[in-house]
């Protein structure tokens, strides 16, 4: 039989509490930890916004991975006994591949730590020339098996027996550069990378900037290549000659340059201007290349002062974006040598 008189079945006594009619006289509770009280404050430690928080978290992940490693919090690091030597690098270092990058890196008296030179290495001048400069130097010479030189180069490497170990890249100003070529009294020409990421490219750039007089190179801090040691030897050793800035962000940098009195240029297939009608490329200029496939960002499209397209055959779509530079920058060095 359905119980309908409030009561629970087995307790005829029992009546539901906390209302009387409509009206509700009790809380059920909701306000008790209110008062309470606040509890004791954690320790900063316990706490995981806090600096002295994230230093236990940290703390605790380093031994929980050395834990992993078979070493043990209160040991020194364990050294690796077997298999293969990790290949990645440990410090922000970068090593400079190649005769020509290594040889030209020590005749600018780029900053060096170590020389790597391949065991029974066939000696030409070039190689003569580098054993001189980093004896002359001090920079320590270590003779190592091409096996191992292999891997701490990568193994997709042409390091043709040297490479050259140097600090990271210290980048320029981008006003700088500028600031550098006035007061030389030269016309200012640079060129700036929208979203290229192949430092092949940037290499390759680096290259054609040195050979036609430029001043310098701007890469964006984000989304973007960076001076590598694959740049360093794409440019064969232009990258020790030829400044590279870094912009925080690139279209506030252009519309900056623009302030200083340059033009900024946008090469796309789609320009407005052909080069072979260019008329400022006797006046301060900054180029700014964009990616093969997606081209200039629309935010530097419209900072540009002229879109300009360089006339190729219509049976090819595009050019590479280092190819398309170099075109430029001929061309720019090309009517100023005219003027």
């Amino acid at each position: 039989m359905k119980n309908v008189s409030g009561s629970k079945k087995g307790r005829p006594g029992a009546v539901r509490a906390g209302r009387k009619g409509n009206k509700q006289v009790g809380s059920g509770g909701q306000g008790a930890q209110a008062l309470e009280g606040r509890k004791p404050t954690p320790k900063a430690e316990d706490r995981p916004y806090h600096p002295a928080g994230k230093r236990k978290a940290a703390k605790e992940r380093f031994e929980a991975a050395r834990t992993r490693r078979g070493g043990s919090s209160a040991s020194a690091p364990q050294t690796r006994t077997g298999g293969r030597p990790p290949a990645r690098k440990t410090d922000d270092s970068e090593l400079v591949t190649g005769r020509n990058s290594v040889l030209e890196a020590l005749r600018t008296k780029t900053p060096s730590t170590t020389l790597y030179v391949a065991a029974r290495i066939e000696v030409d001048d070039r190689v003569k020339e580098i054993l001189t400069l980093a004896n002359h130097r001090g920079v320590p010479i270590m003779e190592i098996m091409r096996p191992e030189l292999d891997r701490i180069t990568g193994h997709d490497s042409v390091h043709q027996g040297v490479a050259l170990k140097v600090p990271a890249y210290e980048y320029a100003v981008s006003e700088d550069l500028v600031e550098r070529a006035f007061s030389r009294d030269q016309v200012p020409l640079l060129v700036a990378l929208d979203g290229i990421t192949d430092p092949r490219n940037l290499g390759a750039i680096i290259r054609s900037t040195a050979a036609f007089g430029g001043h310098g190179v701007i890469v964006p801090q984000r989304r973007s290549v960076g001076v590598t040691a694959s740049a360093w030897k794409t440019s064969a050793g232009a990258a020790a000659r030829t400044p590279v800035a870094m912009a925080p962000n690139l279209t506030q940098t252009l519309k900056s340059l623009k302030s200083m009195g340059l033009f900024v240029l946008g090469l796309d297939g789609d320009g407005d201007v052909e080069l072979d009608a260019l008329a400022l490329a006797d006046r301060p200029i900054v180029i700014v290349v964009g990616s093969e496939g997606k081209g200039l960002s629309r935010l530097v499209t419209e900072t540009c002062d002229a879109i300009v397209s360089i006339p190729i055959s219509s049976a090819t779509e595009s050019l590479n974006a280092g190819i398309a530079a170099s075109v430029t920058l001929w061309e720019v060095a090309r009517r100023r040598r005219s003027a």
